[in-house]
């Protein structure tokens, strides 16, 4: 397995993007907002590729939030089907490289037709060891470690800090090493609270469909000049 082996390293093992700007980047271009979804689809996987190739091994994608079904209906609907019919594409091409997906995040809020798309998406990649590319849809920090809460009092026994994460989502996977957010905020918007607990903080200028190899080279190389302590 790929996710708790942690290494010493100046290449970080686990990098989590918030992938923000995608509506911002279509409008400074007088094109409609949908333009930018459908870019930073494809940019996520050209990133994810682009890091596993440079010896990343797990890659992190904030996509949907928790909060994000508050936004128009239409807008909702349309990132609900351009999902589907990326994901579908992405996985044949992820399996083919011999890199996993895992999806995180709360199911019952999607359909069954999608629900089980991503159950069929874990399965078929599930065996796969070049790298791992985690998509966080309705995802929320706070409702994450709220469900393990909930979960571990099910269980019926004291936990563990170990054992606590075997009942988050994100509970397998290493702890992030490093977390960038594009565009032009400076926040963490509630993603992965409990696996950021001593990443580094990136904030990168550029909207997310605008990114590329360079922009890539510069985020690993910024991390390489970086001393990391961990409290000591």
């Amino acid at each position: 397995m790929l996710f708790k082996k942690k290494q010493e390293t100046k290449t970080p093992q686990h990098i989590a993007f918030i992938c923000d700007g995608n509506r911002r980047w279509a409008l400074k271009r007088g094109m409609p907002t949908v333009a930018g979804y459908k870019l930073g689809t494809k940019v996520v996987e050209k990133s994810a590729e682009f890091f596993i190739k440079h010896g990343v091994s797990t890659v992190s994608y904030f996509l949907f939030s928790t909060e994000n079904w508050l936004r128009p209906a239409d807008e909702v609907k349309y990132l609900m089907d351009l999902m589907a019919a990326e994901l579908q594409l992405f996985v044949d091409r992820a399996h083919e490289k011999n890199i996993r997906i895992k999806i995180i995040g709360r199911r019952d809020r999607f359909s069954s037709k999608i629900v089980k798309m991503f159950e069929g998406i874990e399965k078929k990649t599930s065996e796969n060891t070049v790298g791992t590319i985690v998509i966080a849809l309705d995802y929320g920090g706070h409702d994450e470690i709220l469900r393990g809460v909930n979960a571990a009092i099910e269980n019926g026994k004291p936990v563990s800090m170990e054992e606590f994460e075997s009942f988050m989502d994100s509970g397998e996977l290493l702890p992030i090493d490093l977390v960038i957010r594009t565009s032009e905020e400076e926040r963490i918007s509630n993603f992965m609270l409990w696996k950021l607990a001593y990443a580094e903080l990136m904030f990168y200028p550029k909207f997310w469909p605008a990114l590329n190899n360079k922009d890539y080279e510069k985020m690993l190389n910024e991390y390489s000049n970086r001393k990391r302590r961990f409290g000591k």
